[in-house]
């Protein structure tokens, strides 16, 4: 998975990761600012996720997404 097209997109790329996780608030993602650890630790704290299933979540959102 190449991370860094959602780092170098976050700008864009927020508006998604709030469609798909409403419960991020923009504070959240200031903090995340594209970093894949930081957006799993967000959601491991806001929806009780393992980290097994934080990382699963993500890995599963950023394969929908069209380049």
């Amino acid at each position: 998975m190449d991370w860094n097209r959602v780092e170098g997109n976050w700008k864009q790329m927020k508006g998604k990761i709030k469609e798909q996780w409403g419960k991020l608030t923009d504070d959240d993602l200031d903090v995340i600012a594209g970093k894949q650890d930081q957006l799993e630790g967000r959601l491991q704290q806001r929806y009780g996720y393992a980290k097994d299933q934080a990382t699963k979540e993500v890995n599963d959102w950023y394969g929908r997404q069209e380049w």
